[in-house]
């Protein structure tokens, strides 16, 4: 049986978001007070203006952390757990509802469409308290897919 060869694909930011557009499960890493990592796992998607966007709390670790330091990745899956991958840097900054709120409609349409009814959605960020990071993408690595190495093919 052939082995399969991990592969690392260099790619400039526009194409790294155009990735991103279409896969939906991702991990963030933000940084606790005392600079170690924190993990998330989240849905996220890209705005129209090419920002990963997140819901959460206002008081979840991951906004907190944000608050404190906007230098965020994010780890970028694909549905299939073989399937490419890739990493975003960026700045984050977060949105609270109420204000959030016109941020929060274009997330959903960035990963789930249309609502039946807009007014109960807004209306029910609003009564979660919903917040919103919006990163700004500055860097990412290539998209990679696991594997061998090549010499070992």
């Amino acid at each position: 049986m052939a082995r399969t060869i991990a592969t690392n694909t260099e790619v400039d930011l526009s194409a790294a978001v155009e990735f991103a557009r279409t896969r939906h499960r991702m991990l963030l890493i933000t940084y606790r007070g005392d600079g170690s990592a924190q993990a998330s796992p989240v849905t996220g998607g890209v705005d129209d203006a090419g920002r990963i966007v997140i819901s959460s709390y206002p008081e979840r670790a991951k906004i907190l952390n944000a608050r404190r330091r906007a230098d965020v990745s994010v780890v970028v899956l694909s549905d299939e757990w073989n399937g490419p991958w890739l990493q975003i840097d960026g700045h984050a900054e977060v949105l609270d509802t109420p204000d959030a709120v016109e941020a929060l409609v274009d997330y959903y349409r960035a990963i789930a469409g249309e609502h039946p009814d807009w007014d109960e959605y807004r209306q029910a960020m609003i009564d979660q308290g919903k917040s919103l990071l919006r990163i700004t993408v500055t860097r990412s690595g290539p998209i990679a897919t696991g594997g061998f190495p090549a010499r070992l093919a």
